[in-house]
């Protein structure tokens, strides 16, 4: 290949990536439930990522939940758990690091099972984990069925929508405990003013 395709083919990467990157900053600035922003977010990242399943867990009681899903899970979401020390998943969350894994996931010692979900059977497995300043707030999960050797660019994509997602998880907190403490200082009669 010569250079100026290469140089070609890598621009175009990049600039791929920034779509991606683009569109998930949107949901920053938009008023959407932090359910619905999830749930595109992972669809975005199978599209761009050109994965088979993209899985997103968040902290809720000092476990992993899964929250969003571009496949239907709709018996897991909200009611699948795992604890810090169980899985790939949790690994990942504990430790606070990227896990990229291109053939045979399920095979790696710290791999557990969940009979429900049918990404346990695929063979690559790429996660980041989702964090905001106050730490690690979920892990972001991207798996393949066939066997796929991550890149770089791979990593540090999931790696960057892994911190926007912790950014989106603070904006929406911040959100709810702006509209309390509106809610608390104004008047009744205003508050139809505020919410339009």
């Amino acid at each position: 290949m010569s250079r100026a395709r290469e140089l070609e083919l890598r621009l175009q990467s990049l600039e791929h990536q920034l779509r991606l990157l683009q569109r998930i900053t949107r949901f920053m600035v938009r008023d959407v439930s932090l359910p619905e922003v999830l749930n595109e977010v992972v669809q975005l990242v199978v599209e761009f990522m050109e994965c088979d399943s993209c899985l997103l867990y968040l902290i809720e009681g000092g476990e992993l939940v899964l929250c969003a899903s571009n496949v239907p899970h709709p018996a897991s979401i909200g009611k699948l758990r795992l604890k810090l020390d169980e899985g790939l998943t949790g690994w990942v969350a504990r430790e606070r690091r990227l896990l990229a894994i291109s053939r045979e996931a399920y095979h790696d010692p710290r791999f557990k099972l969940f009979s429900e979900l049918p990404e346990d059977t695929f063979e690559a497995f790429l996660s980041a984990p989702i964090v905001n300043r106050r730490g690690v707030a979920g892990v972001i999960n991207v798996q393949h069925r066939p066997a796929h050797s991550h890149t770089g660019g791979e990593m540090e994509l999931l790696t960057t929508v892994g911190e926007q997602v912790g950014c989106l998880l603070e904006l929406s907190r911040a959100a709810d405990r702006s509209a309390g403490y509106v809610a608390s200082v104004l008047p009744p009669s205003m508050m139809s003013s505020v919410q339009n």
